[in-house]
């Protein structure tokens, strides 16, 4: 239980709880593990609970009529998942599935309503977790429906640097091919970016590994939306 308090401890929505408070989430919350590529909720499912990702990756994605996936997001340790319609009393509206083996904790809505009402903090951490993801939601749709592939790199990478700490020296947490899906995008034209990108000194490809050679032209590319040509 405590390892359970330990890993919820790290999770946004429930930053600044005490640790008795931390305690009570735990004793609802359920350990699942889930093997690389299975299922974990499907779109459409009814929503009884939400998760939280202990140990692994995550991707939340939607395919298309023709069978194409779109990533929507995908999460690490201390991201939690699912917990919007579960609010609303809705149904999950895209998919989730481990990328690779994963750790995942279960919390079901009926015992964590429940205890929102026993703990009012809660209700406020929600809000400012959900008012982030809105904000973030609302950022990819910009990105996706105004900017030009380029441009979406540079912020994913400009976004990745701050995550990970580093202004120089990123490391992909996923393969090529899905990074060019969440960036709405096909894997060959990813790769003709990234070789404009590398050819221009802007970044240089080790593997998953990418050095940011040149952040403030990045920032401009991320701004402007275009490769010089």
């Amino acid at each position: 239980m405590k390892k359970i308090s330990r890993i919820l401890s790290i999770t946004p929505l429930f930053k600044g709880l005490s640790e008795q408070e931390l305690d009570e989430i735990s004793g609802i919350a359920i350990d699942r593990n889930y093997k690389r590529g299975e299922s974990i909720f499907t779109e459409g499912e009814e929503a009884n609970g939400f998760y939280i990702v202990a140990e692994g990756q995550v991707k939340i994605f939607k395919t298309s009529m023709e069978g194409k996936e779109h990533i929507l997001h995908i999460y690490g340790p201390g991201n939690p998942f699912g917990e919007v319609p579960v609010f609303s009393g809705s149904r999950f509206p895209a998919n989730a599935q481990a990328l690779v083996k994963s750790h995942i904790l279960f919390l079901p809505r009926n015992a964590f309503v429940r205890l929102i009402a026993d703990h009012p903090s809660l209700s406020m951490n929600m809000l400012g977790e959900l008012s982030m993801r809105l904000r973030q939601f609302t950022v990819q749709i910009e990105n996706l429906s105004l900017k030009e592939v380029p441009s979406r790199l540079a912020s994913y990478l400009i976004y990745l640097a701050r995550e990970q700490k580093n202004p120089e020296h990123v490391t992909l947490a996923i393969s090529k091919g899905q990074l060019a899906s969440l960036l709405g995008t096909i894997p060959e034209t990813l790769s003709r970016i990234f070789a404009k990108m590398s050819a221009q000194g802007l970044i240089r490809v080790d593997g998953k590994d990418l050095y940011l050679l040149d952040p403030l032209g990045l920032e401009d590319l991320a701004a402007a939306g275009k490769l010089a040509e």
